[in-house]
């Protein structure tokens, strides 16, 4: 069974820096992308960032280029989400999931599983 925990949310004020953990098991980092999706008060849920190993590749929102950093850890079945020179839009509940390879990687069509969110607030 797919399953995902995702970990590290906290309150952070701007400018500072967080980093999510997503524990996987059920699959390799080989079958599925992992996913970070975030939702905001009051909006969508956006896909942030994604990681695949084959082909070996990430992908990043415009809204977080330079900023988030997206990396595995093969021996723990690990993913994480790096979150520096946080903003506080960048505020919301984040989630990771397991996704297929490409770049329509957040649609939700391509979702194979979702984890639990984590908080991330983020103060002026």
């Amino acid at each position: 069974e797919v399953q995902l925990q995702a970990s590290g949310g906290g309150l952070v004020q701007a400018g500072g820096s967080l980093r999510l953990a997503c524990a996987a098991s059920g699959f390799t980092f080989d079958e599925y992308a992992i996913g970070w999706f975030r939702q905001a008060p009051g909006k969508e849920r956006e896909g942030v960032s994604c990681i695949s190993s084959r082909p070996a590749r990430t992908y990043y929102a415009d809204s977080v280029k330079g900023r988030f950093t997206i990396s595995t850890d093969n021996a723990k079945n690990t993913a994480y989400l790096r979150m520096n020179s946080l903003k506080p839009e960048d505020t919301a509940v984040y989630y990771c999931a397991a996704v297929l390879v490409g770049s329509s990687w957040y649609l939700n069509a391509n979702v194979v599983s979702w984890g639990q969110g984590t908080l991330v607030t983020v103060s002026s």
